[in-house]
């Protein structure tokens, strides 16, 4: 049956994360690294009091939903790395040759790595918790929705490159290409709307603007700042679920083409070995 090679997929990408102790380790401290040294940065500049002794209106604060997403984003990101990995390293063979249809591969790959980065999301709300980060205002349905819903989107971002790119180096490449656009015109930093015309309407065609903004109606940012949200919830989740069936299609229609004769090559090089 069908879900069987999917959660087979998904228990070894699971099993991979636990395994990777830098990689969760490092999941941990590149959003504190934005939301103490930039947070800071920020706050002194603007005058505002920081840190989790503050009144709730820091710019520390604001950044509380972006550094989340940031966790997700990047997860998703270097789980979905592994789906090349694979290519190079021959696993993908043995997948491909499995009695079921290629997309499944890629839908198995885009739940796992949107576990993943699930996962690492939790392990920095807690660490938020722990620090005094989290407002007392939040909602843990809509958390619970932000997270899914952008780990999916960023989840579905990530083996949309990785099915178009055959090796690492040019998944690195166009990860950095993505990634970063992705993240700095978003409103992780700063609110959309106070962004130029140009800028802003970038921002409101890329998809992880709408997860962030999820996030922060869940993480509402109480004080004498006003930093409301942008969109509105049933705006987020239609772009996100969106987003993520599409980007889920295509990767599916462009890895099945891809990998349309790998299995004559593979019988081939096992005659040729012989």
């Amino acid at each position: 049956m069908t879900y069987r090679p999917i959660l087979a997929v998904i228990e070894r990408e699971i099993v991979r994360l636990f395994r990777q102790k830098s990689r969760l380790l490092s999941a941990m401290v590149r959003p504190m690294i934005w939301l103490f040294v930039i947070g800071a940065g920020f706050d002194a500049m603007l005058g505002q009091g920081g840190g989790s002794g503050g009144d709730g209106a820091s710019y520390q604060y604001f950044l509380v939903p972006g550094v989340l997403g940031m966790s997700m984003l990047f997860g998703a990101m270097l789980a979905a790395l592994a789906t090349v990995y694979d290519k190079e390293s021959g696993v993908m063979r043995m997948l491909v040759v499995a009695p079921f249809e290629h997309y499944w591969i890629v839908v198995a790959k885009t739940l796992s790595a949107a576990i993943a980065a699930a996962i690492q999301a939790v392990l920095v709300l807690i660490l938020l918790a722990l620090l005094g980060y989290l407002s007392k205002d939040l909602s843990p349905p809509l958390l619970v929705a932000g997270i899914a819903a952008t780990s999916l989107a960023s989840a579905s971002t990530g083996m949309l490159i990785a099915a178009c790119t055959k090796t690492l180096d040019n998944f690195a490449v166009m990860m950095n290409l993505v990634i970063f656009p992705m993240f700095f015109l978003s409103g992780s930093l700063y609110p959309i709307q106070h962004l130029p015309d140009a800028l802003r309407i970038v921002a409101m065609i890329n998809p992880y603007s709408y997860g962030v903004d999820l996030l922060k109606h869940a993480l509402p940012v109480s004080g004498s700042v006003n930093f409301s949200t942008d969109f509105s919830l049933g705006l987020n989740l239609a772009v996100l679920l969106g987003f993520s069936a599409l980007a889920t299609a295509i990767a599916c229609a462009r890895f099945s083409r891809e990998t349309a004769y790998e299995p004559l090559i593979h019988m081939l090089s096992r005659k040729r070995g012989e």
